[in-house]
C-alpha cells in the first residue's frame, strides 16, 4: 500500500449514473476504511480539527476505525455533529479538514469524510443511536427550521436538558438536506430520515407545516407559547435572478424550485407523476454546488444540458468532485459566458438563450477576477428550460412580522459572532438565514456556535 495516496472509492460508472438517482459513490468497505484510517499519522496538534468547522475530534475517531471499530468512531463523531453521514456526503473537505492535513504535504491528505461516512453508515447499520446523559433544565427553546443549522443547535440543547421543539415549514425535516440535495449525492430514506431521527431520539420534537411569520410569530413563541428562546435556522430560500429580458417565460426555473419540485414531489421515482418541466435541452446558469446538482438532475431527468458560467473553470465555486462527476457524466460547460437575454417563442415559452463571451479582468472584492464583455461575441444556445443558480436571500418573512430583529441589506438576521444572539434578547440565528447561501457544515458550526451562546443566556452549564 502507497500511504501517499487515498485508497480509492468506487464509483457508479458515469454513463450508468447518468440515467439513475442511485447514489454517485459507494464508499468504503471495512477493509478499505482500516486503510486509508492508517495513513492517519495522529498528530499531536491536529491541525485538521482547526479546520473543521463544528471541531470534530478528527484523530480520535479515525484511531477507532484503525481497529475496525466503527460503533466506538461513531460515538466520537456524534459528541460534535448531529449529522455525519451527512457531512461525510456533502461537506467540502477539500477545503476544510483535508486541506489542513499533514499527510497532504508531501502526499494525499487522509479521506477524513469518506471515513466519517463509513462511521456513520456502519453505526445506522448497527442500529446505533447518540447517547443523551443530561438532566432536564425545565427550560424550552424553539428552533424555526429543520435544516443542517436548526438540528445542530436542536441536538446540542437537548443534549444539555433543554425542552426542544422545532419548527418546520414543509411538511417533511430535514431542510435543505430533503429539497435541496439531490437523491444521487444525499440519499433521503437512507441517510437523512434516520439522521433526522437520530436528534429526535435525543428528546428534540419536530412540528412540520408550520410556517414562522405566518402560522405562529416570533412573537407568540415568546410571548404566549413559553418559551424561554428562540433560534432561527430558517436558511436562505428566496432565489435570486439577473433580470433579463425573457426571465419571466414559462421554462424558466430558479435551481430552488427546479430541485424542490423533484425532491418533494418524487421526480427521481418512476412510479411518482410529478409535474415538473424536465426539458430536452437545458441551460443552467451558474458556477457553484447548487448548479451543478441542477444540471446533473436535469440529466437523469433526460435532458441535454449545459453549464453557462461567467468565469473560468478555475474559479468555479463548486466542489471539485461535483464538477469531475458532472463532466464524467456528459454535462457540458459554456465557460466565460454570460446570458444577456432569455428568448421566447409566439407562445410563452423557452425557446434559447442569447449569450456574450467574457474575459477576465481585475480580481473583485472576493478575490476573484471580475469578468469583462467581449463586444460583439454574442451567440444564440439551443434551449426550451432555463435554470437560474445564482445564489440564495434568507427569506424576509420571518424579520419583517416581529420586532427589534435587525438585518443587513442582503436580508440576513445581524447577530453577535460569539453568542449568535439577534439585537432582540432571547432571539438567535445562525447559518443561511444570516449569511445568505453557504455549506452545510458552516451552518452546522453555526447552530452549535448559536446552542453555547443560548445555553449561556439561560445559565445552563453543560454536562
Amino acid at each position: 500500500m502507497d500511504v501517499l495516496k487515498k485508497v480509492p472509492v468506487r464509483e457508479q460508472e458515469p454513463l450508468v449514473r447518468a440515467h439513475n438517482f442511485e447514489e454517485v459513490c459507494f464508499g468504503y468497505n471495512l477493509e478499505e476504511a482500516k486503510a486509508e484510517a492508517s495513513r492517519c499519522l495522529t498528530c499531536k496538534n491536529p491541525r485538521c480539527v482547526e479546520g473543521c468547522p463544528v471541531n470534530v475530534d478528527i484523530p480520535g475517531f479515525i484511531e477507532k476505525l484503525k481497529d475496525g471499530d466503527a460503533a466506538a468512531a461513531y460515538g466520537v463523531l456524534s459528541k460534535y455533529s448531529a449529522l455525519p453521514a451527512v457531512c461525510g456526503r456533502v461537506c467540502p473537505q477539500e477545503t476544510q479538514c483535508e486541506a489542513k492535513c499533514i499527510r497532504g504535504i508531501k502526499g494525499e491528505a487522509v479521506s477524513i469524510g469518506k471515513l466519517e461516512r463509513f462511521a456513520a453508515d456502519t453505526a445506522r447499520e448497527m442500529g446505533i443511536k447518540p447517547e443523551k446523559n443530561c438532566t432536564p433544565t425545565g427550560k424550552r427553546v424553539a428552533v424555526v427550521g429543520s435544516g443542517p443549522s436548526g438540528l445542530t443547535c436542536a441536538g446540542e440543547l437537548a443534549k444539555a436538558g433543554v425542552d426542544e421543539t422545532v419548527f418546520e415549514a414543509l411538511h417533511e425535516a430535514g431542510g435543505v438536506l430533503v429539497y435541496g440535495s439531490p437523491e444521487f449525492r444525499l440519499p433521503k430514506e437512507k441517510v437523512v430520515k434516520p439522521e433526522v431521527e437520530n436528534v429526535k431520539s435525543l428528546g428534540v420534537k419536530i412540528e412540520t407545516d408550520v410556517i414562522t411569520g405566518k402560522s405562529v410569530t416570533i412573537d407568540q413563541l415568546l410571548d404566549e407559547e413559553g418559551f424561554d428562546a428562540v433560534f432561527i435556522g430558517s436558511g436562505a430560500g428566496l432565489p435570486k435572478f439577473m433580470n433579463i429580458p425573457g426571465e419571466q417565460a414559462n421554462g424558466v426555473f430558479s435551481a430552488n424550485e427546479y430541485l424542490t419540485r423533484s425532491n418533494l414531489m418524487k421526480a427521481f421515482r418512476e412510479d411518482y407523476d410529478t409535474p415538473i418541466v424536465a426539458g430536452k435541452k437545458v441551460a443552467v446558469v451558474g458556477g457553484g454546488n447548487v448548479a451543478m446538482d441542477a444540471a446533473r438532475t436535469a440529466l437523469r431527468l433526460g435532458a441535454d444540458v449545459t453549464i453557462v458560467y461567467r468565469r473560468s473553470e478555475a474559479e468555479l465555486p463548486a466542489r471539485a468532485e461535483e464538477v469531475h462527476h458532472a463532466k464524467e457524466e456528459g454535462i457540458k460547460f459554456e465557460l466565460l459566458t454570460n446570458p444577456t437575454e432569455i428568448l421566447v417563442d409566439e407562445n410563452g415559452w423557452v425557446k434559447g438563450i442569447r449569450c456574450i463571451r467574457m474575459e477576465l479582468g481585475e480580481p473583485d472584492a472576493s478575490g476573484r477576477r471580475s469578468p469583462v464583455e467581449v463586444k460583439g461575441s454574442e451567440f444564440d444556445i439551443d434551449v426550451d428550460t432555463v435554470i437560474m443558480s445564482l445564489g440564495t436571500s434568507p427569506n424576509p418573512l420571518i424579520a419583517s412580522t416581529t420586532d427589534n430583529l435587525e438585518v443587513n441589506r442582503r436580508g440576513g438576521i445581524v447577530i453577535n459572532e460569539e453568542t449568535g444572539m439577534s439585537s432582540r434578547p432571547g432571539v438567535f440565528a445562525g447559518g443561511d438565514a444570516v449569511t445568505g447561501a453557504a455549506t452545510v457544515i458552516l451552518a452546522m458550526g453555526a447552530g452549535k456556535k448559536a446552542a453555547a451562546g443560548i445555553l449561556d443566556y439561560l445559565g445552563i452549564k453543560k454536562d
